[in-house]
């Protein structure tokens, strides 16, 4: 399930205004090339909208109209003379009970078999079991990866007018790989002559839109960040340099990078079952909203101290940081509320934890604990010197642990983590995530929580249960404070590239050491799973692990080679929260959405999600341009 700012020169906690002079020949040539790139996406996109549609909905016109996506036809067909029960479980679906599919009756007569029809997930392989019935014997398992839209027959049969059942399955006719068919969509000489016939329009649009590039101006992103590196202010053994402060693109490319990812997914990534999360343990590769969380702890650590180099109290930063936080959870609250589409809001359904919020808790912890502890400066001991944020956020990951595994939950194991519904052969069906269900459910209550959790899908859980909760709170500060602990690194070292990345790798190994403990390297059986439903530890340091590592990369190709000038990823980046809150208000509108002529294609919902992700990365270039920058 996925789990969504005008800038000023001022002490404002989350920004502060900073001009990098910069000919117009090393800044225009890379900048409109780049753009030149994501508007040209942007353009051949909409302009492919009305053809994709013709072109797919001629595929398969028949089935589409039966099955959905992600879907195949099966006829079970039974010669027994006795009915035949047929259920089904995900290979997904950790010591699940088996889910009913259909009831064959019996063979009619020798050679006339009955049969029913059925459609089955194609997402993940699953093991069909036939048992006769009433006598309930089993009769065979057949473990299968069905094809999406693809045709099947089971058959049973006596063997030699035995008591042997033979179960066998057939092809009838082959799936279709979407992945494939939508990639040749795409390369379609059709399309490629569609566009080549706007290319000249095309290109007028681009030279009016980047004919002036002006000096670069780079302001602050959201949740805190000048993303520049300064002279630590309790550095007593370094003056401050002389030279301008040099601020880090490969910040704000990575945010933006965090922040395109969540849109397009957020969006639907096209319907394919790998964009989303995973129902309950394991996670996918596309855990960006928990990056985003970790730069959000990065930046702070650089806003904050650039801003009390300038002059600002601590006090009016604390000041700065609580109100900013109330506004994240505010908007987070009655603005972009899921809920709004069980109707217009009320107490009775108003849903209080939720991405923004998130956001709001880990950025009002981290930030405080940035600016109420004081630290010295020693050569090398870029942790040591933080050793009381350090203990607080050890004593909340206690705190964590504690309420976890020691919390008695009513009717459930202590220290239980497992996602109820079929889960565990159906022992804890109303048990869902455990202490961190029970909390939110005991706290909040029922109506105020997320109402269709991820874990339905397979485990068919019923609980209500919110990924945002209330315990998860904990450790969504600690993913925060790791990115804070890079901030740190950053100002340390901050003429030391080599000192920088070779920190980040260690922190990365590290982290991901203390994973392959807690997992045992496995889905299910680890001490502590890696699970996006709960935030769990392992999580946490999984996902912190491969944010270290991808910042090295990011910042290694950005700013210390220059390779890459973080182009189209830099605008969203630099204006983060407008882009996250205005794709969640306008997700239903023209052109991030439209009336499908196939719901059920692939290649529609993936054409759909790419425009609307394309048109936000736009609207956030031509907001830098006309140098508007949301912020709270």
């Amino acid at each position: 399930m996925a789990k969504k700012k005008l800038k000023k020169k001022s002490k404002d906690i989350s920004s502060v205004v900073w001009v990098k002079q910069t000919s117009q020949k090393e800044m225009a040539q890379p900048e409109t090339s780049m753009f030149s790139i994501a508007a040209f996406a942007l353009i051949v996109a909409l302009c492919a909208v009305p053809l994709t549609a013709e072109i797919s909905t001629g595929f398969l016109q028949y089935k589409l109209k039966v099955l959905k996506m992600d879907e195949a036809f099966l006829k079970v067909n039974n010669e027994l003379d006795t009915d035949v029960m047929v259920s089904w479980v995900s290979e997904h679906c950790y010591q699940c009970l088996y889910q009913q599919l259909g009831v064959v009756p019996a063979a009619s007569s020798p050679g006339h078999p009955s049969s029913i029809d059925v459609g089955v997930s194609t997402q993940h392989e699953i093991t069909l079991k036939l048992k006769s019935t009433p006598v309930s014997q089993e009769l065979c398992k057949v473990p299968f990866h069905f094809g999406e839209h693809g045709n099947y027959s089971l058959w049973m049969k006596n063997m030699n007018n035995l008591s042997v059942v033979n179960c066998s399955l057939v092809t009838v006719a082959d799936p279709v790989n979407t992945y494939i068919r939508d990639c040749e969509l795409w390369l379609n000489p059709k399309l490629a002559d569609y566009f080549s016939s706007r290319l000249d329009a095309v290109k007028n649009i681009l030279s009016r839109i980047g004919g002036s590039m002006e000096t670069e101006r780079l302001i602050n992103s959201e949740l805190g960040s000048p993303g520049r590196t300064v002279t630590l202010i309790t550095d007593n053994m370094s003056p401050p340099t002389l030279s301008p402060s040099k601020r880090l693109r490969s910040l704000d490319t990575f945010r933006g990078i965090s922040l395109v990812i969540m849109v397009f997914v957020n969006y639907g990534g096209g319907r394919y079952w790998f964009f989303r999360h995973e129902s309950w343990n394991g996670e996918s590769i596309w855990l960006f909203f928990e990056v985003f969380v970790f730069i959000m702890g990065t930046s702070i650590a650089l806003s904050i101290n650039s801003l009390l180099r300038t002059g600002s109290t601590r006090c009016s930063l604390l000041m700065k940081v609580v109100w900013r936080s109330v506004q994240l959870f505010v908007i987070g609250v009655f603005i972009i509320n899921p809920n709004y589409c069980q109707g217009p809001l009320s107490w009775n359904n108003l849903r209080i934890p939720g991405v923004l919020q998130r956001l709001a808790w880990s950025y009002l912890v981290v930030a405080c604990l940035d600016l109420m502890v004081d630290s010295w400066w020693s050569p090398g001991l870029d942790i040591l010197l933080y050793w009381p944020a350090w203990l607080c956020v050890l004593l909340l990951e206690g705190i964590w642990l504690s309420f976890t595994f020691l919390l008695p939950v009513p009717d459930c194991p202590t220290g239980y983590l497992g996602p109820g519904g079929i889960g565990d052969m159906g022992l804890y069906e109303n048990c869902t995530g455990g202490a961190a269900g029970f909390i939110d459910r005991w706290l909040l209550g029922e109506s105020h929580i997320y109402q269709a959790p991820s874990s339905r899908a397979i485990y068919a859980t019923r609980m209500p249960y919110d990924p945002e909760g209330v315990l998860g709170s904990i450790n969504s500060v600690f993913m925060a404070f790791l990115g804070l602990q890079a901030g740190k690194i950053i100002l340390h070292y901050r003429d030391l590239p080599t000192s920088i990345m070779s920190r980040f790798l260690l922190w990365g190994l590290f982290l991901g050491v203390i994973s392959a403990i807690l997992t045992k390297c496995s889905t299910d059986r680890g001490f502590i799973p890696v699970n996006k439903n709960l935030w769990s530890l392992s999580y946490v340091t999984t996902l912190a692990c491969f944010a270290f590592v991808l910042l090295v990369v990011i910042y290694y190709t950005v700013d210390v080679k220059k390779w890459w000038s973080g182009a189209p990823f830099y605008y969203p980046g630099m204006n983060s929260i407008l882009i996250y809150v205005g794709h969640e208000v306008f997700e239903e509108y023209f052109p991030f959405r439209w009336p499908m002529a196939n719901s059920q294609s692939h290649a529609e919902h993936l054409t759909q999600n790419l425009v609307a992700t394309s048109c936000w990365v736009f609207i956030s270039y031509v907001l830098y341009r006309k140098k508007i920058f949301w912020k709270i």
